[in-house]
């Protein structure tokens, strides 16, 4: 045979942003070796006619840092057609670490990322000290996809300082230079880089604040000197960028890259109570690339939005006392409790009780919550809001959401756009999406397993803004080298995100007519019997990684080809001479 896989007839979309044609991808021990009018035969010859070819989905900001140390398919995101994944964003994640912390990372990721602490108690095996140990037990271990590790801040801090870094301490001199190793080994290693969070809405699952949030510019420079001493990894924040403090805050970011070299992508989303305030962050951008350092903004193709229900983690009254009281109780007797008149009055008088004002005003968050709808309406009208509902009924919005939450015996989901949504629509989003210095991120797969669902964004990018939007759709070869191509590049990975021959073969064949994302559902998979969010692709044919097909028509193949990608990868030595 001349080839191990050919998949004919296809619509190439080949990640470079060009025109879909219609050829041929040939494959040869895990590359692509070419694509176009291809003669001779393979060992496997898949038919692709009136489907849509991509390649492999490469999304860089997922959780799925205790995941990969004990589960081999990285699902939801497999689903969805992802063949590589970076986790450890935001500044948490397990390494490094001494056996005396381990409970403190555990609580904040459980706060920050809301993955069951049972479950990471019973599934990380802490077989690992250093950030490098930490890439070997992931070495040590196949999965569906590829994955790529990041330095955590938050783990590195409590490493170096142990209890003075969640007190929120500045570090000292020592403190800084011993990070400024630790960052160098671990990207000698094989890390992708370094991330770190200054948001408020960061907490331990007790409500005390992440223990980055108030590190200094000495700090942070110091581990970016770090990664300079490498030679490579790329920086990626979260932060306030408040009204009066995100200019100094991109202003100091700018000088850490100036000082450093290194590459940088910053969170960037639409907040509701400053509707225009991430545009300053985008020019801030802008004007750090002119100056030529190389800042990305980091977005999310709709908004991040809380998924509210009685079977998940979060909704009007799970701040209440008496909804507390109840919250562990199988979904049919919480909503025959729920439904009693006496119940219902107490529950109704009381007010919710938390550390954290933030999270008890988005429990009334009335005029941002709506029926999720089946299939899933992630740009709801204005008018469909509980708030306007309510006031059609001439009802207050806190009675009418008790029982919005009741219906279909308590099953059904609510959805509240916490950003990107100031507008009721996600007009902001798309200026986002077609800025050019924009990387697609924030799917957070394998985090917030019970009341977010992100992890299909690639789908959602395909279908939403390349296919059923009414107004304002994007050319879909762009969508395409948007979540492949550019996001691979964003962290250093040259060679993946293209149909073109030296290329590694990630490559997706998708019925492009279906494709969409089921109702999310619940399971209990994790460890220890922890919930999860689950949601379905839908109209993926095939996913090879590697030439290896792992998925067929929805379903996994068993084979496991994924490995873990230690550090920046090269452009293929025959993609540069093609191009």
């Amino acid at each position: 045979m001349d080839y191990d896989l050919i998949i004919r007839g296809g619509n190439i979309a080949d990640g470079s942003g060009d025109a879909i044609f219609e050829g041929d991808v040939a494959v040869k021990d895990g590359k692509i070796v070419a694509v176009g009018k291809v003669s001779g035969s393979a060992t496997e010859e898949v038919d692709a006619k009136g489907m849509l070819v991509t390649p492999g989905f490469v999304d860089i900001h997922t959780h799925y840092d205790g995941q990969a140390t004990w589960e081999e398919r990285l699902v939801p995101s497999s689903w969805h057609g992802v063949t590589t994944t970076a986790f450890g964003n935001c500044g948490v994640g397990f390494a490094p670490v001494r056996e005396q912390d381990r409970q403190s990372l555990i609580d904040l990721m459980e706060g920050v990322e809301e993955i069951p602490g049972s479950a990471l108690h019973e599934g990380l095996k802490w077989d690992w000290e250093s950030f490098p140990d930490y890439l070997d037990a992931l070495d040590r271990r196949k999965h569906d996809m590829d994955i790529c590790a990041q330095l955590p801040h938050a783990a590195l801090r409590v490493f170096v300082m142990g209890e003075r870094a969640l007190n929120l301490e500045d570090a000292n001199e020592d403190d800084i230079a011993t990070m400024r190793v630790l960052a160098a080994e671990a990207m000698q290693a094989g890390g992708f880089g370094f991330t770190t969070s200054r948001s408020l809405n960061h907490m331990t699952v007790q409500g005390d604040p992440t223990p980055t949030l108030k590190a200094r510019e000495e700090e942070l420079t110091g581990i970016a000197l770090g990664l300079k001493d490498a030679g490579s990894g790329v920086i990626q924040m979260i932060g306030e960028f408040s009204a009066d403090d995100r200019h100094e805050e991109i202003a100091m970011w700018q000088r850490i890259m100036r000082e450093s070299g290194r590459p940088l992508s910053i969170t960037v989303t639409q907040r509701h109570r400053d509707p225009d305030g991430w545009k300053d962050i985008m020019a801030g951008i802008d004007a750090a690339c002119e100056e030529g350092l190389e800042m990305r903004a980091q977005i999310a193709p709709r908004s991040i939005g809380s998924m509210y229900g009685l079977s998940l983690s979060q909704h009007a009254f799970y701040l209440h006392p008496s909804y507390k009281a109840i919250e562990d109780k199988p979904l049919a007797e919480k909503v025959a409790i729920m439904r009693d008149p006496e119940f219902r009055t107490k529950l109704l008088a009381e007010k919710p009780v938390h550390r954290s004002e933030r999270l008890i005003q988005r429990t009334a968050n009335f005029q941002f919550t709506f029926r999720l709808g089946d299939p899933p309406d992630y740009e709801p009208a204005e008018e469909r809001s509980v708030l306007n509902l309510a006031k059609q009924a001439g009802r207050d919005p806190l009675d009418f959401m008790y029982d919005l939450l009741l219906e279909n015996d308590g099953k059904s989901f609510l959805f509240s756009p916490n950003t990107n949504y100031a507008s009721y629509n996600l007009d902001a989003c798309h200026e986002m999406i077609r800025h050019p210095r924009s990387c697609l991120g924030l799917s957070d797969g394998g985090a917030h397993v019970g009341h977010i669902s992100d992890s299909g964004y690639p789908t959602f990018v395909l279908t939403h803004w390349g296919r059923d939007r009414p107004t304002g759709r994007i050319d879909l070869p762009w969508l395409v080298r948007w979540i492949t191509s550019a996001t691979a590049e964003a962290i250093g990975l040259h060679d993946r995100g293209r149909l073109t021959p030296g290329y590694r073969a990630d490559i997706n064949v998708i019925d492009y007519d279906k494709l969409g994302q089921s109702y999310p559902y619940l399971t209990y998979d994790l460890p220890m019997g922890g919930r999860r969010f689950m949601q379905k692709g839908e109209g993926y044919k095939a996913t090879y990684l590697g030439g290896v097909a792992t998925y067929i028509d929805g379903e996994s193949t068993g084979a496991l080809p994924g490995k873990l990608v230690r550090g920046p990868q090269a452009r293929p030595t025959l993609a540069s001479a093609a191009e």
